[in-house]
């Protein structure tokens, strides 16, 4: 981007005043950068001539009631590196980094630690004010309202091998069809998820890229780490190799948080080991599909289960019963209504013919007309309000 194409004067800022805060043991360097904060931003400035220590110092120090933050890398660059990485996790001030070192080994240190600019001495006319530009823009964005019309599709197995991804895949792929409303698929059926291989498409970034920046991560962050499906649905993949399972309940709300304030419709792949303290899964706006199958140990999973996400939360729950035979159950109605204390909402026929295509095709369900998608459509519509629309419809043509 060229120098011209941000105004050089404060009143670009009017609206949306910054708060800076600039640390350089360097006189000198303070000294420039005051300077040029001076022909560009006209918002608190306060400067340090010291580095923090520590987490704990930083905070006291800081007290992370900026809205940008610049550090001088080359009075010490290992203990400036290393404060980018504090202020990145713990904080939502966008870091800016300046030296006189064109290096792009630095650059990309710099980068991976969370800095948001990497400044250069001497600046280049309007340099900072494009950076201070850009970081209004952004400070705008995390700003943002919640939005407060998304709706949470968490989909959770009783047992494992229940069919949950194969079901929240397709489910996401009818939804973004039926509703044609911005759609996200999470893929959280950690450490080896497998909702990118159903729709063969490769992920260059995954969940764990979002957990390991939690700490800055944002709309911008998000969107950076998604791959698009031809349906038009977004997917958060899971990681491609394994690794390390344990994931913080902060980071999991952190991530569903930001999805839902860009989302219309978030669905959750969240497997059967699912820690369910995760309070953004549980919101009123969410609605929990438990996945199960008619068998004892199925069913008695999903009891228990039942139990605990009706006390967990005020999300809405509805039991799914998945390849459902009633001609080889071997467990009448009565005797699965009284197990699952309800009558289940949804059951999927058994087709193991269509979804061994779909694995081996990566081609959805909701490309076929089957009695496993249509069921999976009116389960969408239920959520879009489609199937309101098209009883009216029906009813219309009915007096016509």
């Amino acid at each position: 981007m060229s120098a011209s194409s941000y105004p050089a004067d404060s009143s670009a800022f009017n609206e949306n005043i910054l708060s800076v805060a600039l640390i350089s043991p360097d006189k000198q360097c303070r000294s420039v950068l005051t300077s040029a904060l001076g022909e560009c931003h006209s918002g608190p400035l306060r400067e340090f001539t010291t580095y923090p220590s520590g987490p704990d110092d930083a905070s006291t120090m800081l007290g992370y009631n900026f809205d940008v933050i610049i550090i001088d890398l080359d009075s010490n660059h290992e203990q400036a590196l290393y404060l980018v990485e504090i202020l990145c996790v713990q904080s939502q001030a966008v870091v800016m980094v300046l030296s006189e070192r064109k290096d792009p080994d630095l650059l990309l240190k710099c980068m991976h630690a969370g800095a948001r600019e990497f400044l250069t001495l001497p600046l280049a006319p309007g340099a900072l004010a494009e950076a201070l530009m850009r970081a209004s823009a952004l400070r705008s964005s995390l700003r943002a309202p919640v939005k407060t019309d998304c709706r949470m599709l968490v989909f959770l197995g009783a047992k494992g091998g229940s069919g949950v991804t194969t079901l929240a895949c397709n489910f996401a792929v009818s939804l973004a069809r039926e509703s044609e409303r911005k759609t996200l698929l999470i893929d959280l059926n950690l450490p080896l998820g497998d909702a990118a291989i159903n729709f063969g498409i490769r992920a260059q970034y995954s969940i764990v890229n979002a957990f390991q920046n939690s700490g800055r991560l944002d709309a911008n962050f998000l969107a950076g780490l998604l791959v698009q499906h031809s349906s038009g649905l977004f997917v958060l993949a899971a990681p491609n190799e394994l690794g390390s399972t344990y994931v913080s309940s902060d980071a999991i709300d952190k991530l569903l948080e930001v999805a839902c304030q860009n989302f219309d419709f978030v669905v959750v792949d969240a497997g059967s080991r699912f820690d369910l303290r995760c309070r953004h899964l549980l919101y009123e706006s969410s609605t929990v599909y438990l996945v199960t199958q008619v068998g004892v140990p199925e069913l008695r999973n999903s009891h228990r289960m039942i139990a605990q996400l009706s006390s967990a939360g005020k999300a809405k729950l509805e039991i799914v019963l998945n390849r459902y035979d009633p001609r080889t159950n071997g467990i009448d109605e009565e005797h699965i209504d009284k197990a699952l204390t309800r009558p289940a909402q949804w059951k999927i026929p058994n087709d193991y013919a269509a979804v061994r295509r779909m694995q081996n095709t990566a081609t959805p369900f909701a490309d076929d007309d089957s009695p496993i998608s249509r069921t999976i459509r009116q389960m969408t519509r239920s959520v879009s309000g489609q199937s309101a629309i098209m009883e009216k419809k029906k009813l219309f043509s009915f007096f016509q």
